[in-house]
């Protein structure tokens, strides 16, 4: 099996850096989202990840770190247990793999529509490429659950958590059954964000792969 930062490097499947928004607490899940969307320009913070196969065993655990810029602008890294980097520039899209020695090139363009990255760091059209319901609480947040219209998505359904009009969690499920749960800490809403953290320079000697 892949591991699960590949999977999510393939898929461009990123989650999100979400922050604190001025939502009333008996707001419905997506009048949370549509209030993050709306109020967020730049956020950054730390997350957990949780790969589980169909079947129910636990992948791999991971941990990083991430900061974006809407819309199209984000800095992405798992730190353990593979070091990985993945930033959008607002118009090209690079996968760093430090253990393959590779970076991948995209154009964003290409990448981001129907993902979870089009949800939290583009427009605020998401309902374009997703049907979007509420679907309760549970575990103390209130879900919402978005279903690509695109019939070739990865993806069956994205889940996102809200507590109090913060995005806390995602739950990805893809066309295999496979579940990547993230979840959100030390998230800072609107920092002041250096414009270098949106650039990326291929390290010397890696392999580099322009993705048409």
């Amino acid at each position: 099996m892949a591991r699960p930062s590949s999977r999510f490097v393939g898929k461009v499947s990123l989650a999100a850096a979400l922050a604190l928004v001025g939502v009333a607490a008996h707001a419905t899940a997506i009048d949370q989202l549509r209030s993050f969307l709306s109020q967020t320009k730049t956020a950054r913070g730390e997350f957990t990840q949780r790969v589980t196969s169909r079947a129910g065993a636990t992948a791999q655990n991971s941990t990083g770190r991430f900061v974006f810029q809407r819309p199209g602008k984000f800095r992405w890294v798992y730190d353990k247990p593979y070091e990985q980097i993945i930033v959008a520039d607002g118009d090209r899209l690079f996968l760093y793999d430090k253990d393959l020695n590779q970076v991948t090139v995209k154009k964003l363009a290409g990448a981001i529509p129907a993902s979870p990255a089009s949800i939290l760091f583009g427009s605020n059209e998401f309902e374009k490429e997703f049907e979007v319901a509420d679907a309760g609480s549970r575990d103390g947040l209130e879900w919402i659950v978005a279903k690509p219209r695109a019939k070739d998505s990865p993806f069956e359904r994205i889940e996102i958590g809200f507590r109090d009009g913060l995005p806390a969690a995602m739950k990805l499920t893809d066309s295999f059954g496979q579940t990547s749960l993230l979840r959100f800490a030390k998230v800072e809403r609107n920092p002041k964000v250096d414009a270098e953290a949106f650039r990326f320079t291929p390290p010397p000697g890696v392999d580099v792969l322009e993705d048409r």
